[in-house]
């Protein structure tokens, strides 16, 4: 196996300062003592930490939030599953069609996705509703589902199905002990990134949520426009803390290689 060289490896170092010097900065700047943005800072502080707990409207969205994305990511991987491997399985007329059709969210701008819900919501009494947010997130999000599910669908050998089959297991039984083990890799890095972007989703959400069901990224936004202090960053630090904890026990768990590769940990 050949090595990386030098230059290859200053790419691959400057990538990796280029993607993580943001959070770092934000991170730092939440831990100033000074009442606004503030870097270097003079001290270290847990000052604005101690205030999210002060502003309990950060912590209701935050609770909002993580409902609605568990929420959304489930109803979408439960879509996902059958639509994958009846594409990755069957040719059928419209087949690519529908395909097109799932994956459509990702070519419409969100904008224009919340101006279009907002007056759909409206005409059908769910505007406001958090009915009418969950739905809005599963379309959104079900493409970033539907892809990951599609290729570990794809990976299949029909063969191991057909030896249970013969062997006398029910089509129930053939999907529960065969079909899903072999697809959960993708099945569950499918929910992660539906889950990741139904909880960062801003852009449609403006449009669609209501004073009672403002998300996290939402109340975020609003309250940037009127404020200029650390404690968007601090709840920014909170929310890269609790991301990369998340992570840290997935792949303690599953290992990130297998959810994201396809391969089993070495």
């Amino acid at each position: 196996m050949s090595r990386n060289g030098p230059l290859a490896i200053a790419f691959h170092l400057a990538f990796v300062i280029f993607m993580l010097a943001p959070l770092a900065i934000v991170c730092a700047v939440a831990f100033t003592p000074e009442g606004y943005l503030s870097l270097p800072t003079n001290g270290f502080s847990l000052r604005w930490f101690r205030q999210i707990l002060a502003y309990p409207e950060f912590l209701r969205a935050f609770w909002s939030s993580l409902w609605l994305a568990a929420l959304s990511s489930t109803i979408a991987i439960a879509l996902s599953v059958p639509a994958a491997l009846a594409i990755a399985r069957y040719r059928f007329p419209g087949r690519e069609a529908l395909t097109a059709l799932f994956l459509s969210p990702l070519m419409v701008p969100h904008v224009v996705l919340g101006i279009a819900f907002l007056r759909f919501f409206t005409q059908v009494g769910l505007a406001g509703s958090f009915t009418g947010l969950a739905l809005s997130h599963v379309i959104v999000v079900i493409p970033f589902a539907l892809r990951l599910v599609l290729a570990a669908s794809y990976g299949i050998d029909a063969r191991i199905e057909h030896a249970a089959v013969s062997l006398g297991a029910s089509p129930a039984t053939v999907f529960r002990r065969v079909t899903l083990p072999l697809i959960l890799p993708g099945v569950v890095s499918g929910w992660m990134l539906a889950f990741i972007n139904s909880f960062d989703e801003v852009t449609m959400t403006v449009f669609v949520a209501s004073p009672a069901t403002v998300t996290l990224p939402v109340r975020m936004f609003l309250y940037i426009q009127d404020n200029i202090d650390p404690l968007i960053a601090s709840v920014s630090a909170c929310l890269i803390a609790l991301t990369a904890l998340m992570l840290l026990v997935l792949d303690r768990v599953f290992g990130l290689d297998r959810l994201f590769v396809g391969a089993g940990k070495g």
